[in-house]
């Protein structure tokens, strides 16, 4: 599985969906896109984004005060 890591640091909402929204793109069905943010509100757009994109959030977690959010390509 590839990983393609995208830096969503200091871009509060709805920039860090719109740029997750064209990355996942870039990303081969089965292929990781890992984001890493900052605004805390990521932490209910994201995984909703996920959802409604029909893709899989592999892992949602809080690094060194990091949100860092897996999501997997599915289609």
């Amino acid at each position: 599985m590839a990983t393609m890591r995208l830096d969503l640091r200091g871009l509060n909402c709805p920039e860090p969906v719109l740029r997750a929204s064209r990355a996942i793109r870039e990303v081969e069905v089965g292929d990781a896109l890992v984001l890493e943010c900052t605004d805390p509100l990521t932490t209910i757009d994201i995984p909703l984004f996920v959802s409604r994109a029909g893709h899989l959030l592999e892992r949602q977690e809080r690094q060194d005060g990091l949100l860092v959010f897996t999501i997997v390509r599915s289609k």
